[in-house]
Formats: C-alpha cells, structure tokens, sequence
C-alpha cells in the first residue's frame, strides 16, 4: 500500500494540496497544487462567506481531490482563516465532506501557527538546540511560533494577513495605479499596530518565513517562479520590494518575472506584513522555506499515529 499522506488545505486566498510522504526520514512530495480562490472575499463585511467564494473553492477542492485519488493512505482536509472566523463555517465544511468524504478540521490560529512552525523546521538546515521562529502570513491572518524542538514553545496569531489588508486599504490592489503617499501611511500604520504583539515574542536566534507571501516575495526577489526549497532574505531587500511593487499598477505588477497573477493585486500587503513582523521581531535576515502548514500537518498526524501505535523504531510515515 502507498505511504503518501495528502492534505487539502483551504485558505482565505487560496486552496491547496500536497501529497508526501516519507523516505529515509525526509519527506518526499509527490504532488503540490495551489489554486487561487479567493474564499475570504468580502467576508469582512458581512461576516459571512459568499456564494461565488464558495463554489470558486469548492471546485477547487473537487480539482485536488481527482488529482491524487488512489495515490494515499490518509486523507485529511483542513481550513484557517476565512472559515475560521464565518459564521456560515458549518454549512461550507458539510459542502467539503462532501466532496472529500473526510471531515474538514478548522483549525485554531495557534494550531496554524505550530503546524507552519513545524513544517519549515522540516526545510531549515539541522541546528540543535537553536532557537527558531516561523512566521506564516496568510491571506487572513498572520501566525508566529517560537521554540527549541519540533513543538513550538510559544505562538501567536494575529489578524492581519495579505487579503485583509488589501481590502482595508484597497489602493495597494493596484488597481488604481501605483500606490500613493497616503494610503503607503495608512498600511503601514495597520500592520504595525496588529502585528505589535510579536514583539513579546521575540528571542529567535533563526526565522523561518513560510506561506505564499513568503515564497512569492522570494520568487520576485529571485525573477523566476518555482519550488522554492530555502532562499535567504534580509529586511531590507524585502522593503526595496514592497517599494518595487506599490509604485506599479495591477498590469504591470503581473508582468514582472516571478508574480503569479492571482496574487499580484495582494503581495504588496504580504510583503509589508513580512517586513512589519520582522522588524517587531528585532530580525534582519530570514529564511523562506517550502515546507509549511500542510507538510507541519502531516508531519503532526505522523506523530500521534505513531504514538498511538507505541511505536517508535524505522518505517514510512504511520510504520505500517
């Protein structure tokens, strides 16, 4: 029977599925798909989730779901954010058992943040004993994690992510032009004041950066789209990028080298939130990592099976 383990995750911005599994204790994905769905649209105002949202992601889940059946041994669907926080959450997750035929699991902000805590230890190089933050910033919120070992000591989330903001301040879609002087103030002044609290969190000696914000900064920073495995950053090449991309309107946003054209209209909020949550965590430098919230899930599952099973010695991921 295969090993793999695949995970449908359902985000405010995007809807996603990986596929792994584990060979000689590392992690192999098969399959990593990401869609853009835009399921948190508009759920500011009304608290709920819309229609459209709804079936644009649930097509989406229906999409990942053909694409790896009959290739896992397990199968889980989990949401964050926008569903988080709906208050028509339920009659969406019976629309995703549905489809999937497991229940979806919403996750809680500092289950989130220990999933995406241990998901970018699994891509940063070996270092014991040292002290590692990851920060995850999703379209809806952002979530910080701090710890020695693969269980984070402390986490935090906060609301704030890149979908959030753009909608806030609606002028850093773009879609007006490049960005003015004023509603630059404005951003900058919101994501201050919500991501404040990191700032009691700080201590990290290594931050793991990890989510699409991360990886589509790096991918600008870089010129080219792809895997992403590790890429080191600094602060400072992150404010020269936000600076980049607000002084663009949404067109030529898109035809830079790198930017996914579903996201192009929300990185610069993403990439001021990254920047923001450094700077309050005292860091310069950061490492953007491809293993995140999904793998961090699989990686949990893994464990309590395990447990489960009092089995600790060699095999694939549930020592079967």
């Amino acid at each position: 029977m295969s090993g793999y383990l695949a995970v449908i995750s359902i985000g405010t911005n995007s809807t996603r599925v990986l596929l792994a599994e584990s060979i000689d204790g590392r992690p192999h994905v098969a399959v990593e798909r990401s869609i853009g769905t835009r399921l948190g649209e508009g759920i500011g105002e009304s608290g709920m989730l819309g229609e459209e949202p709804m079936e644009r992601t649930l097509e989406a889940v229906r999409v990942h779901v053909g694409s790896v059946r009959g290739h896992y041994l397990r199968l889980y669907a989990i949401a964050t954010s926008a569903v988080r926080r709906a208050t028509n959450r339920e009659t969406f997750s019976r629309a995703v058992e549905r489809i999937t035929g497991v229940p979806l699991r919403v996750l809680s902000g500092e289950e989130e943040a220990a999933a995406s805590f241990r998901g970018a230890l699994a891509s940063l190089a070996p270092s014991p004993g040292a002290v590692t933050g990851a920060i995850d910033v999703g379209g809806g919120s952002t979530e910080y994690a701090i710890g020695e070992g693969n269980l984070p000591e402390r986490s935090l989330s906060v609301e704030i992510g890149a979908v959030r903001l753009t909608e806030e301040v609606p002028q850093l879609g773009g879609h007006r032009g490049p960005v003015d002087a004023a509603s630059l103030e404005r951003a900058r002044a919101i994501a201050g004041e919500r991501l404040a609290p990191l700032g009691a969190l700080h201590g990290a000696e290594r931050i793991a950066l990890v989510g699409g914000s991360a990886t589509s900064a790096a991918s600008v920073i870089r010129a080219k789209r792809g895997r992403i495995e590790r890429f080191e950053l600094t602060r400072e090449l992150l404010d020269a990028t936000f600076t980049r991309l607000t002084a663009l309107g949404i067109e030529e946003r898109r035809a830079l080298e790198g930017v996914k054209a579903q996201r192009a209209d929300i990185l610069p909020a993403g990439v001021l939130i990254l920047s923001t949550a450094l700077e309050c965590l005292k860091m310069e430098r950061a490492t953007v990592t491809a293993g995140d919230l999904l793998l961090g899930f699989l990686l949990q599952q893994q464990d309590a099976l395990a447990a489960a099973r009092h089995q600790g010695g060699a095999g694939g991921w549930w020592n079967r």
